[in-house]
Parts: C-alpha cells; structure tokens; sequence
C-alpha cells in the first residue's frame, strides 16, 4: 500500500496509534494480501478493502467507522467524568474507596485504619454520593475503569489497594 511520500498505510496506521491518534480507519488497496489485512485489522483497522470494491461496502465501512468512534468517544467521556469525580475525593477516601472496592468489610476497614465502623460507613456514603454510584458492585465497576484508564491518576485505585492491603501498613493512630 503506497501513499504520496514513502510511507505505506500500514507504517501511518503505526504512527498515528504511536502518537495516541484514535480515527478509525478503512484500508483501500489494490496490493493487498492476507498478512497485510490481518496485520491492519489486528492493529485496530475497521475495514480492509480491496479494489475493485462496491460502493456500499465502503458506505457500510464508514457507517461502522462512525458507529466505533462514536462509541468510543462516549466511553472517554464517561471516563473522564469518573476521573474527575475520583480526583474530589479526599486522600483518605481514596484509602477507604481502594479498601471498600478490595472487598473488605467495614469492621476490617475500620480496624486497618484504626477508627470506628461508623466512620468507615460515613466515608463510603460519601464516597459513593462524590463517584455517583449506588452500590459497592458500582463502586467496583468504576474501580476497575479507573485502574485501567488510558491517563494514569496519579493515586489511582489499585494503587492504594496495594498499599492499603499490604501488610506492612499501620492503623493511624
């Protein structure tokens, strides 16, 4: 597959994922062959066309291009959303939300910390009210979006689930 230049579509596809470029992309060739196809299509390509192709197979790419991208795009959304509201919640409700969402029980939260059960119960509703959420399994859900967010947060989840779960950490005092 040659573009104008020397580089060739499988070569741009790389860059553009190198430089976090997300656009869907529909291949058109008349030089393609199988390790090339599975090569883009591995590589996030939506369709791989060869030439000659019928015009409504290229409408049906870009209609799945579109619905991909559209979709995508709603999921950065919601996971930005998820970030912002993570990065309200104060360092101590990160420790109890990366406890919470382990699968600890508030009486086990409560003695790690070294407070009252009362107090964990009143962060975790605070916590689930500042995330929007209204279940643990939701708290989890979101959790687990966030450990595995594109943009690291700078005290993520699952780090403070490593740290708060590892046994070197005292109850505050």
């Amino acid at each position: 597959m040659c573009l104008p230049g020397s580089v060739s579509g499988i070569e741009f596809q790389a860059e553009l994922a190198k430089a976090n470029i997300r656009l869907p992309i529909i291949f058109i060739t008349g030089y393609g062959d199988i390790p090339m196809t599975v090569h883009a299509m591995k590589a996030g390509a939506v369709e791989f066309l060869t030439k000659p192709f019928r015009d409504q197979d290229l409408l049906d790419a870009v209609w799945v291009a579109l619905d991909r991208d559209s979709a995508r795009r709603d999921r950065e959304r919601e996971l930005a959303k998820l970030v912002l509201a993570y990065e309200t919640l104060t360092a101590r409700e990160r420790q109890l939300f990366a406890l919470v969402t382990s699968g600890l029980m508030h009486k086990q939260i409560a003695f790690k910390l070294g407070f009252a059960e009362g107090t964990v119960k009143v962060h975790r509703r605070n916590i689930m009210q500042k995330m929007g959420v209204g279940s643990t399994a939701a708290l989890v859900r979101v959790a687990d979006l966030l450990d595995h967010a594109a943009t690291p947060l700078p005290t993520s989840p699952m780090k403070f689930r490593r740290l708060m779960l590892s046994p070197e950490v005292e109850p505050a005092s």
